[in-house]
This record gives structure tokens, C-alpha cells and sequence, in this order.
């Protein structure tokens, strides 16, 4: 059957194994797939975590092996060249690379470091480039009326060195640029005080982990989604024009935070692990009248400031997934049930402690009793932190309270997680 296989597919099914390894001992099963390897191949991966033997060739051995490998297509759409662990590769020997490959490259993964550095940016503007990532390499000198990436959706840098100008240059150099992730970039200024300012009309969704600045503006007219993670900011301010529809914050630290007039359509909102005012927060999103997914975890209020799930329920009429995480300060609930208006359209609850107590499953009932459609409860809990034997019992008495309590929903599916 395989020897009848049309050449283009299979080099289909060689590109699909896409580790470069697997790509080189298929293809010498007959000269069949030697000529499918060379005429349409379309991708080619070099990982150095996903072969051993990588790391028993020196370099100049292994750099001769890729050479030999990629000069033996001829029209790569997808490379991959991810060497963590590897010592410093040529840097003309990397150029080969990617002038070889760059006028049909459509997605490039680059992670090699060379002496001197390599301008992926000279290399490979101005081509078909739909999707590049960069990691533990450095941009500097960005020139977007010669550097464009007129085709870029897709952008990446991952532990880059790059100053604030460069970053926003770059940005105007992608002229579709739709998705943008920025992993502890090293973000060089002359001034004192560290503000990056970054501006596109077509971006649509961003993710900014392990950041450290003072200023961070972000204009996106087409803004849909926006992850913060592990990031430490003293002021956040993003302009749009009221597309976001995702809107995550974790474990980020921030003094004044702003989303403007983007909240109209939100449909998501997850925060955790962050320190907020209520009513600031709460003002912020109440116009949010779309919203679906409601998540408050590990959250700490200022003040001791009591969020009022009534006005959660009248705000946001068609919530359907509500995650809370219980938070019991001076004998204060911070998430009080007062009132009694539902959650007509939440059918999936997830509810969390950190430090159970006696009190945690009469909110758990208090807010099952608020949401009538439910369909599913998910209890979160940290088992690891109860350590004394009053601890333990607390544990088994209100596994038993809330065994009792699901008899009287029984079309509620349960499921406990517990760390």
C-alpha cells in the first residue's frame, strides 16, 4: 500500500513527524520518500530535549548534521530550532539556515544562540512570515520601513533582550499582527523610570508574563483578549475601543490598573492571586453586563472589604460559570449573602478554601440555594496545609455536611479536587 502513496502525500506524512530525527530515518526507507523529503517536506523540527544524542555531538558536529538536514528540502513552510542547552552555534552557519529557508518559511521557532548574534529581523522581513518566536536572543535597531513583516500574525519573544523604543517598533513593523506574547523580555531604558508604550490596530490578543515595569500602555483598537501573569507594574492602562472579551489577571502586582472603555463585551473575567479594591474593581467592570465567566481566587480585598453577591447577581444577568475562593477573616465572610435575588443562568459553581473551617459549608449551601438551573459543583481544597488533628476533623465534618446537603440536589454533578 505505501509504495503507491503519491510523492506530495507522503510528504504530508513526513512532515507531520516534524522532529527532525524521525523526518531523516523515514525517509530513508526507499528513494520514494527521499525524493517526498526533498520536494515536500513542509516542516522540520531540531529540539535538543527531544534527542539525547544531541548532546554527545560537539557543535560543530551537530551544526554540520542540521546544515545537511535543511539543505536537503526544498520548500520548508514550518523550522524549528529550539537548542536550550547547546553551546554557541556560528553564526554564519545559522545565516545559511535561514536564508535557505526564508522565501517560503511561513513559521519559524528560533532558539540558538550564536556569536555575534544573528538579525532574524534583516533576514526575514519582508517575506511570508506568518508566525515567529524568538527566545534567548536580543533585537536592537528595529527599522520598520525596511524590517516590515507584512504577513506576521503571530509574534513571540521569550527572554529577549530589548529596549521599550524597540519593542514599539517592532510592533509597528508587524502591520497584521494579531496575537503577541511577551515571557520576561529584558527591557533596556536610558531613563530611570522603565515605561513601554505599544500600540496596534490589529492585535487581538496578548499575554505578558514575568514583566517588571513602571509604566505599561497598550493601545489596541481590536483588543479581544488579555492575560497578565507574574508580572509587577505600577501602572497599567489599556485603550480600545470596547472589544475585550477576555480579561485575566494572575498573581500580578499593580498600583493603578485601567481598561477604560473596553469592558462593554467582556465575556470572561478570572483573577487570581491579586490584591484589589473592591469598589474600584467592581466600578471598573459593572458595565460588563455580557459577562459569562466570573473567577475570584486566592483574591485579597483591601480593607476587609465584603464583595456583595447580590449585586454580582443584578449586574451580570447572564453569568453561567461563577468560581469563588472562600476567604474567612475575623470570623468575616468576604463574599457575604445577603439579599436574595439568584443566579438564574450559573451552571457551573466552583468554590475553594485554603483553611477549612465550620463555616465554609453553610456558604456552600447558602450559595447552591442562589443558583437554581446548576448542573455542576466543583469543591477546591488544600489538604496539604491541615496539619492538627481539629484540622482533620473540620475535614471530615464537612465532607459529611456536604454529602448530606448534595441528597437534596441530586441533578447536580460533584466533584472534589483537593491539593
Amino acid at each position: 500500500m505505501m509504495e503507491h502513496l503519491p510523492v506530495e502525500v507522503i510528504g504530508n506524512i513526513l512532515s507531520r513527524l516534524g522532529g527532525a530525527r524521525d523526518v531523516v530515518i523515514a525517509s530513508a526507507t526507499c528513494k520514494k520518500w527521499r525524493e517526498a523529503c526533498r520536494k515536500h517536506l513542509l516542516t522540520l523540527s531540531f529540539n535538543s530535549s527531544d534527542w539525547p544524542v544531541y548532546h554527545d555531538l560537539t557543535t560543530n558536529r551537530l551544526e554540520i548534521l542540521i546544515t545537511q538536514t535543511i539543505f536537503q528540502t526544498s520548500g520548508l513552510q514550518g523550522l524549528s530550532i529550539l537548542m536550550d542547552d547547546v553551546d554557541e552555534f556560528s553564526a554564519s552557519t545559522v545565516i545559511a539556515w535561514l536564508m535557505y529557508t526564508r522565501e517560503t518559511l511561513r513559521r519559524l521557532y528560533y532558539n540558538v544562540r550564536t556569536t555575534p548574534n544573528v538579525n532574524i529581523l534583516e533576514i526575514c522581513g519582508r517575506q511570508k512570515l506568518e508566525v515567529l518566536s524568538l527566545a534567548h536572543n536580543s533585537i536592537t535597531g528595529v527599522e520598520p520601513n525596511f524590517q516590515r513583516f507584512p504577513c506576521l500574525k503571530s509574534l513571540s519573544l521569550s527572554h529577549v533582550a530589548i529596549s521599550a523604543m524597540d519593542l514599539s517598533l517592532m510592533l509597528m513593523a508587524c502591520q497584521n499582527i494579531e496575537t503577541l506574547e511577551l515571557v520576561n523580555p529584558e527591557i533596556a531604558m536610558s531613563d530611570a523610570q522603565v515605561t513601554v508604550e505599544l500600540s496596534s490596530p490589529t492585535l487581538k490578543n496578548i499575554y505578558v508574563e514575568a514583566i517588571s515595569l513602571d509604566k505599561f500602555i497598550l493601545e489596541a483598537d481590536s483588543i479581544e483578549r488579555l492575560h497578565l501573569k507574574d508580572c509587577a507594574l505600577e501602572l497599567f492602562e489599556l485603550i480600545g475601543k470596547g472589544t475585550l472579551k477576555h480579561f485575566k489577571i494572575d498573581d500580578v502586582s499593580v498600583i493603578h490598573i485601567d481598561i477604560g472603555e473596553t469592558v462593554d463585551n467582556l465575556e470572561i473575567v478570572d483573577i487570581s492571586n491579586f490584591t484589589i479594591f473592591w469598589p474600584k474593581f467592581y466600578q471598573m467592570i459593572s458595565r460588563s453586563s455580557k459577562l459569562k465567566k466570573l473567577r475570584l481566587w486566592d483574591v485579597v480585598f483591601d480593607e476587609d472589604e465584603i464583595v456583595d453577591l447580590e449585586t454580582i447577581a443584578l449586574c451580570f444577568p447572564q453569568l453561567i460559570h461563577l468560581s469563588l475562593s472562600y476567604d474567612l477573616r475575623d470570623g468575616v465572610i468576604h463574599y457575604g449573602l445577603q439579599g436574595s435575588s439568584n443566579f438564574e443562568n450559573v451552571v457551573v459553581l466552583e468554590l475553594g478554601w485554603i483553611v477549612i473551617n465550620d463555616l465554609f459549608s453553610h456558604w456552600v449551601e447558602g450559595l447552591l440555594k442562589r443558583c437554581p438551573n446548576l448542573k455542576r459543583i466543583v469543591i477546591f481544597g488544600v489538604v496539604s496545609e491541615i496539619k492538627t488533628h481539629e484540622e482533620c476533623l473540620l475535614l471530615g465534618t464537612f465532607t459529611s455536611s456536604i454529602v448530606q446537603l448534595m441528597r437534596k440536589y441530586l441533578h447536580v454533578e460533584v466533584q472534589f479536587e483537593y491539593e
